[in-house]
């Protein structure tokens, strides 16, 4: 058939840089995520911890504040490495229920719907979708974990002087490395999740049950063989003896010393456990799969 009308002309407007086209999945995604109230709720409410140690680490320096509400400086809480220490361990816990809660969709829509053809048939590999999906998770994440964390860093080393900053800049390390590795190991965990688990709910649930029935059988595996190995299998402690190492505390969940995890064994499980986590979705995440 002869064409006589030809009125299509390719798109010759500005183009999204290549090294920036997974940003693309974030930003819609958000927008679905901040539909649910719970979701939101829940987001806003991650920041009351960092607001009463905004007004703690204010009052630690303002004399008069102290005087007006009748409080010595000697009554309040030190700002020291168990301080920021707390705020990493608070918040990455109220991180993780914030992942049960917005993680397990990410991917199972995408693939319970057919609509990875729709995203790999254009210029974007499966390696950037994994990154944009991963990347919700990150922003978010960072957003109420180790940023805020800086913040009070921050602001307690400018009230503090120099002297505190020079002495103390490990812990802003501390706070970015330790926070950095419970949110890359819980979105990876997620993204798995959620693509071999298609129902949400029942994702959500593995995610849960991945942070809590492994610790009771990591006890109960030290207690009867009277090893520290059983901690492998615990989520939740290989993450805290890695900031324990960070935070230069060698055994802040008071163990006794025969149970101490040995630091590198928390690194290379985690890092066995997220490259898993990466082989999963590198089988899940097609444009076609063949289901024989």
């Amino acid at each position: 058939m002869a064409v006589y009308e030809h009125s299509y002309k390719p798109y010759e407007g500005a183009q999204t840089p290549h090294w920036a086209r997974f940003l693309v999945l974030p930003r819609y995604a958000y927008e679905s995520v901040f539909k649910s109230k719970l979701a939101g709720g829940f987001f806003a409410f991650c920041y009351v911890c960092p607001l009463i140690m905004l007004i703690l680490i204010y009052l630690h320096h303002n004399v008069s504040a102290l005087a007006a509400l009748r409080f010595n400086v000697a009554d309040l809480i030190a700002i020291d490495a168990n301080f920021f220490r707390f705020f990493v361990t608070f918040q990455g816990g109220l991180g993780f229920l914030f992942t049960v809660l917005v993680g397990p969709p990410l991917v199972s829509r995408d693939l319970a719907n057919n609509a990875l053809p729709l995203y790999l048939c254009r210029p974007f590999s499966r390696a950037e979708y994994v990154l944009g999906k991963m990347s919700v998770l990150l922003i978010l994440l960072s957003a109420i974990t180790w940023i805020p964390g800086l913040l009070l860093f921050g602001l307690q080393a400018s009230l503090a002087g120099g002297g505190w900053l020079s002495a103390n800049l490990w812990l802003a390390w501390a706070i970015v490395a330790s926070s950095g590795v419970g949110i890359i190991v819980l979105s990876l965990l997620a993204l798995t999740l959620s693509a071999w688990i298609k129902w949400r709910t029942a994702a959500s649930g593995a995610l849960f049950v991945l942070f809590t029935i492994p610790f009771g059988l990591g006890m109960l595996i030290n207690g009867v063989f009277h090893t520290r190995w059983g901690h492998l299998i615990n989520l939740d402690v290989l993450i805290q003896t890695v900031a324990d190492g960070l935070f230069r505390q060698p055994n802040s969940m008071d163990f006794p010393p025969w149970m101490v995890l040995p630091l590198w064994a928390a690194w290379l499980t985690l890092g066995c456990l997220c490259a898993f986590c990466l082989l999963l979705l590198s089988r899940k995440v097609r444009a076609y799969e063949v289901v024989s």
